[in-house]
């Protein structure tokens, strides 16, 4: 980060942390053009701190804390919600000034079907037209121990897609499904071709592909023509023992091309979101020199982790990555609304979004 920019971020961060105690009318900070993901605020959500750090699982608190940190709209979880429910945050959006993006679980199963169907319903009720999910929440490495387990997954996601599909074109809603540690570019790509539908896409990452060994700028340039929204991240990575360290950073503090990114996105996608997730919390451990992980992975050359890992001593961090568990609940909550803040600012004096 330019000495510059450093100087603004330090000063604007006890005002945006001061701004998230203040009440709902006092004055926003300068709008900037970037929504914020629910997960910005990881460490808020098991357990806040009242009245200090409130709770943000509910969309409207959320929306309220957005507006506070000036960000152009959110992503949330709607859930299934009443008509009077949804009439308060259409009011409250339209008030601030804000975009409204959903999240849902893929239906599993045929009698899952009803669940989706009233979460995009009441998605759309809500003025929402692009909801994002995964085909898996957690990572393939840790996951599944066998090529056979991951095949499973496969088919089980290719029977929930083609479930999921039906229900967002009924609702005319684009479905963005998240690049999350679970598919290699080939395999996401080779699905979105074969269900050829205008209601599925992606939800980009601009991390997690790291993590199964994928260099990231190529991934947002294979992914951006395909793209519906975006988790917009930095990234820092250190060698560990097995494998290599990541770590989301504040933007402009990792080894992303972030100008490069946006600029694939904007040139593919004009109309795309750029939502920050800005996940504060200890590295992810990429165990990529360990059996286990090559277990679903046997199709990947040995040149490409080689490739991956000149990566890692390329961009050896500045400084020791972000360990966050060893701090008290109170620092980890301050330390997420300066990530967050830092982010927001670099993003509208260095990137331009505004």
């Amino acid at each position: 980060m330019k000495r510059r920019t450093a100087l603004k971020v330090m000063a604007a961060a006890p005002w945006f942390a001061s701004s998230l105690r203040a009440d709902e009318n006092s004055a926003a900070p300068p709008r900037v053009n970037m929504g914020l993901v629910i997960h910005s605020f990881w460490v808020r959500g098991p357990k806040p701190l009242a009245p200090d750090y409130p709770p943000l699982s509910d969309p409207l608190d959320f929306v309220a804390a957005a507006a506070k940190f000036g960000a152009a709209g959110i992503q949330i979880g709607l859930g299934v919600r009443d008509a009077e429910y949804v009439r308060r945050l259409r009011q409250t959006l339209e008030r601030h000034q804000m975009y409204l993006e959903g999240t849902a679980a893929l239906p599993k199963t045929a009698a899952d079907v009803a669940r989706f169907d009233n979460e995009l319903r009441t998605a759309n009720e809500a003025g929402v037209n692009v909801v994002r999910t995964v085909c898996m929440n957690g990572r393939r490495y840790e996951t599944y121990d066998t090529a056979e387990q991951f095949r499973e997954f496969a088919d089980q996601s290719w029977k929930a897609l083609q479930l999921a599909e039906s229900v967002a074109a009924k609702y005319k809603i684009r479905l963005a499904v998240e690049n999350h540690k679970d598919w290699r570019v080939d395999e996401m790509l080779g699905w979105l071709k074969r269900l050829s539908s205008e209601y599925v896409g992606v939800c980009l990452d601009t991390g997690n592909s790291i993590a199964l060994l994928e260099e990231p700028h190529e991934v947002v340039e294979a992914y951006a023509p395909w793209t519906f929204t975006t988790h917009l991240k930095d990234m820092g990575f250190a060698e560990y023992e097995d494998g290599f360290l990541l770590s989301e950073v504040p933007l402009g503090q990792g080894f992303l091309d972030l100008p490069r990114v946006i600029g694939a996105l904007q040139k593919a996608r004009p109309e795309v979101r750029l939502n920050l997730e800005m996940i504060t919390r200890d590295p992810l451990r990429v165990p990529c020199l360990t059996k286990k992980y090559w277990a679903t992975l046997g199709q990947v050359s040995g040149t490409v982790l080689a490739e991956a890992l000149a990566r890692v001593r390329h961009h050896k961090p500045a400084r020791p990555l972000p360990v966050v568990s060893t701090l008290d609940h109170r620092a980890q909550l301050e330390a997420e609304t300066t990530n967050v803040t830092a982010s927001l600012a670099y993003a509208k004096d260095v990137l331009n979004l505004v």
